[in-house]
């Protein structure tokens, strides 16, 4: 009925989290420029705003196809309250549940993808600093 809004929820939160890193590591790369050493270095690391922005990806775009379900089946509609559940109290305790159950369900398996995406991830950057040549 509602389970998309918990996902949301935490897109809400990781996006917020993201322009504030984002923020973070450009005033850190400015001033890293600013410093006039004239050292170049080559990148293998992903910054951490780019990684936050694929939580956020996989997060707002399964939202919103389950939000399109949703409205599919007439369960959202475009008038007040928005939620058909929402109009009375027993529908609106099982879609509390529900939300409870399968909404953190789905954003917990989303998130435990993520977090295995970064493994793997980690695991690519470890590898190509290891193969890379040494430059003087």
């Amino acid at each position: 009925m509602a389970c998309f809004l918990v996902p949301v929820a935490e897109a809400v939160v990781a996006t917020v989290i993201t322009k504030a890193v984002e923020a973070k590591e450009t005033e850190a790369a400015q001033r890293k420029a600013d410093t006039g050493n004239n050292n170049f270095e080559t990148k293998s690391q992903i910054p951490l705003a780019s990684k936050l922005k694929w939580l956020t990806s996989m997060l707002w775009g399964g939202s919103a196809l389950l939000a399109f379900e949703h409205l599919w089946h007439g369960e959202v509609v475009p008038w007040f309250p928005f939620l058909t559940a929402a109009s009375d109290p027993a529908a609106a305790a099982e879609m509390l549940a529900e939300m409870a159950t399968v909404g953190v369900a789905m954003a917990v398996l989303v998130t435990t993808v993520w977090g295995v995406m970064l493994l793997v991830t980690k695991a690519m950057e470890k590898k190509a600093l290891q193969t890379q040549p040494i430059s003087d």
